[in-house]
């Protein structure tokens, strides 16, 4: 496996072992360039307005941090040829091993050895404004679930979770607001017995997708529960990607539904249109 595949892939804390990339050893703060093949990421582009996947050149440098980690910074650019472009860094461990003896270079558990065994340790991404991490098509809610990735990313699970907590409110109030439910808040602005509310709007405006319909409460709770602190930071991280997708459904249906009622409207079906029945 090539180093940029290993870059292309989510961060994991298992080491994969990787064609040679370092011939000799690097010393601490000295730059090198290395062959690793092309970084592939994935990110949504305003300038393309979809989902485009951005490469880095085949050659990159790195620098030395200590004898089993190096830094790797490079800049990608989208497919797309609109020229947004995104900034990445890794920092890249080698699985064990010092160099304490020159006929051992050769072995894997040197990073600059034929097949070292290494993990991307940290990653991060300094975007354009003509890119995200999600896509904009979550109903003006894409910058929060940028801030809930980004938290993720960093190994805050309780602040990813505050964001997705936040967004499962905002659109209960929202389409209480929309259809008339009367609600009472506190000080700060949020609902009281949000229990109610949203057992009030879902009658109404059927929010909670039918997959997980009897389990809206539940996932609301479980959020807070993280928030509140009655979960640890391992477990917000572990339950982030679930969360995430049970929230992305919830604001997909209602885009869904209101796509249908503005077909139903465009037809005519509200509004006294022609009917089926037979005369």
């Amino acid at each position: 496996m090539r180093l940029s595949k290993i870059l292309s892939d989510p961060p994991s804390v298992n080491f994969v072992e990787t064609e040679r990339f370092l011939n000799t050893k690097l010393a601490v703060g000295k730059q090198r360039k290395i062959d690793t093949g092309k970084v592939a990421l994935n990110f949504y582009c305003t300038e393309c307005a979809d989902s485009r996947t951005f490469l880095s050149d085949a050659e990159l440098y790195c620098i030395g941090v200590t004898p089993r980690q190096i830094s790797i910074d490079c800049v990608l650019s989208c497919v797309g040829e609109c020229g947004a472009t995104v900034a990445a860094w890794f920092l890249i461990e080698c699985q064990d091993g010092e160099d304490t003896d020159k006929n051992r270079q050769y072995l894997s558990n040197y990073i600059y050895g034929i097949a070292p065994k290494v993990r991307v340790l940290k990653y991060r991404e300094k975007l354009s404004e003509k890119v995200r991490l999600v896509d904009g098509q979550y109903a003006g809610y894409g910058e929060m679930f940028d801030k809930a990735k980004r938290a993720y990313r960093d190994g805050l699970g309780a602040g990813a979770i505050v964001y997705l907590r936040k967004i499962f409110e905002n659109v209960t109030v929202k389409s209480a607001d929309a259809v008339g439910i009367e609600y009472k808040t506190y000080e700060s602005g949020n609902p009281k017995n949000f229990f109610e509310l949203l057992k009030k709007v879902d009658e109404k405006c059927a929010i909670i997708p039918n997959v997980f319909s009897a389990d809206g409460y539940r996932l609301y709770r479980e959020l807070s529960d993280v928030v509140h602190g009655n979960y640890d930071e391992q477990v917000g991280l572990q339950k982030y990607e679930p969360f995430n997708q049970l929230v992305i459904g919830i604001i997909r249906n209602i885009q869904n539904n209101e796509a249908m009622l503005s077909a139903r409207n465009l037809l005519g079906w509200d509004n006294g249109g022609d009917s089926d029945d037979e005369s």
